[in-house]
């Protein structure tokens, strides 16, 4: 059964890089200016992966570097391929079908259904990020229960 607990533990986990890639996307929709629809989703969507993994991949990497050095131990090669696997166990196909299909349609079509580019990527940007989350906790709720952290 899903907890209040959980709830805080996701939002923790990824509001940082939410929040980076929500900039991302909104900075990203001025492109619509500029470039065709199809475009513009495309170009959001790398602009919101770009972002988003950074902070995903810096906090990992500052987390490894912390625990580290409360064990006065340094942060190898071996601990970056570590947060690397972990990254691709837990975003890995989410991702892939979030970028080829869901975001990008989501993008395209929902500025179109509301006639107003902003709204459209916003309502698109939350349509995908549902489905995206939902696989995403999935696998992060999987590599709990297996201890891959």
């Amino acid at each position: 059964m899903l907890s209040k607990t959980q709830f805080k533990e996701w939002f923790d986990r990824y509001k940082y890089a939410e929040l980076a890639a929500t900039s991302a996307a909104l900075l990203g929709s001025q492109f619509s200016r500029i470039f065709s629809g199809l475009t513009t989703a495309y170009l959001i969507t790398f602009a919101e992966y770009f972002a988003f993994y950074s902070v995903i991949i810096g906090m990992a990497y500052w987390q490894c570097t912390k625990k580290n050095k409360a064990i006065q131990q340094k942060t190898t090669f071996r601990g970056v391929l570590m947060i690397i696997k972990n990254v691709l166990l837990e975003f890995g196909y989410p991702a892939v079908l979030d970028i080829l299909f869901i975001r990008p349609f989501c993008m395209y079509w929902l500025p179109i259904f509301t006639g107003n580019a902003l709204t459209g990527i916003m309502a698109g940007k939350v349509c995908a990020d549902v489905v995206f989350y939902f696989l995403t906790i999935v696998n992060y709720e999987w590599m709990k229960s297996k201890n891959h952290f």
